[in-house]
């Protein structure tokens, strides 16, 4: 892409990510800011040292000093999102504007997989947000802002390399009052059921009250059946956590959330990472364990760990495995994967995130649903706004710069 094209991505993704910590909000730059606590937690023994402390502290060790470098793989046009297909090793990614493209053996296919540009509202935070494969690769799910700025999840059946526009199926679809906070994320879980994350609807400190309240779809992650027999839209799994509850919908699967940009499951345990993007001084990662739906991540009576604007805690409310503040420019927290590749040996087994403001991107190590030791790994990448995993389970970090790079080691 060409200097100016470049020049003006980066400007439209600024609008983009800034704006999804914003809302109408006060200057991020006079927030108070915090550090990430970079403590490692390594056993210590006196005597015999046992085996599990000598392996953990091993493991330790190799994630302290695991190198990584950053591999360019593609050019695109403000890429947002990245999927793979089942039996498929090309690369499905995102373009805000409303395409999903195909990287395949280490070219980007000229012809898109699918075009929907007319369909869609694009800029700031809106746009082609995100997009997931059924577990058979037979359907492609996107989530997208509309015409009239709305939410928008739709199914298109794909025929060969390609989506057949013609198919597109309405799954969900209801009026956004703001245009910030879409979330957009999109993944089948390990149950083959599709999680759809949303936003608290906009606007700064969730004016309507969205995060808290179970009888809306804002400020939540969705748990549904996209494929039920007789004509319906979607069905609701008879196991969610709010089936039956008066006064709920029935199809959260999580709650209290401001705007998860980005969500993963880890496909060795099935446990579920959010990226809550915060309001003014913290940025939050919330953990799920697997199958443990119904829990209320405290939004917006919480920003992160701490009380926000005199709120009290909800009773059961969970708080996030990781927090960090604004320090060295950071503004808005882009959600990662737990590492499950083969090319890392160091980082098996951590989760990844970054920031889209910073750049920087950091791993965590993780036992029992607790981070015991975290460091930045020295990369950069401007205009953060996503990442992927590939068919062998390797990291991709995406800008919207327009580069998508693939994380490898140094």
């Amino acid at each position: 892409m060409h200097r100016v094209a470049r020049g003006l991505a980066a400007i439209l993704g600024v609008v983009l990510l800034v704006a999804a910590c914003s809302g109408n909000e006060p200057d991020r730059s006079a927030a108070p800011t915090t550090s990430v606590s970079s403590t490692t937690l390594v056993p210590t023994t006196t005597g015999a040292t046992s085996t599990t402390a000598q392996a953990r502290a091993a493991s330790s060790a190799q994630f302290r000093a695991a190198k990584v470098r950053l591999v360019t793989v593609a050019q695109l046009e403000q890429p947002v999102a990245m999927a793979v297909r089942p039996g498929d090793r090309t690369l499905y990614l995102v373009e805000q504007v409303g395409r999903v493209r195909a990287v395949r053996g280490g070219q980007l296919d000229p012809t898109p997989v699918v075009d929907i540009s007319g369909e869609v509202t694009a800029g700031g935070e809106q746009g082609l947000l995100g997009l997931a494969f059924s577990p058979d690769g037979r359907y492609l799910y996107l989530a997208y802002s509309d015409r009239n700025g709305d939410h928008q999840i739709s199914e298109l059946t794909m025929r060969g390399q390609r989506a057949d526009p013609g198919s597109e199926r309405s799954i969900l679809h209801f009026d956004d009052p703001f245009a910030n906070h879409n979330g957009g994320q999109l993944a089948f879980g390990p149950d083959r059921r599709l999680y759809i994350a949303f936003g608290d609807g906009g606007g700064g400190g969730d004016p309507l009250g969205n995060g808290q309240s179970l009888d809306t779809l804002f400020g939540k992650i969705l748990r549904i059946d996209p494929r039920p027999a007789g004509g319906r839209p979607y069905r609701v799994p008879p196991d969610n956590p709010f089936v039956g509850r008066e006064g709920a919908r029935p199809e959260i699967w999580a709650y209290g959330l401001r705007n998860p940009w980005r969500f993963s499951f880890d496909p060795a345990t099935g446990d579920l990472w959010i990226g809550d993007v915060g309001q003014n001084t913290y940025e939050e990662v919330d953990y799920q364990p697997a199958g443990s739906g119904g829990r209320n991540y405290g939004w917006n009576r919480r920003e992160g760990r701490h009380p926000f604007n005199g709120g009290e805690r909800p009773e059961g409310a969970v708080d996030p495995v990781i927090e960090y503040g604004r320090a060295g420019g950071a503004c808005t927290v882009i959600g990662g994967f737990v590492y499950r590749g083969q090319r890392i040996d160091g980082l098996r087994g951590a989760y990844l995130y970054g920031d889209y403001c910073a750049g920087w991107v950091r791993a965590a190590r993780v036992r029992d649903g607790k981070v015991v030791e975290q460091r930045d790994l020295g990369l950069s990448v401007p205009g953060l706004s996503s990442f992927g995993v590939d068919a062998s389970g390797e990291l991709y970090a995406l800008s919207l710069g327009g580069e998508v790079y693939r994380l490898a080691p140094a």
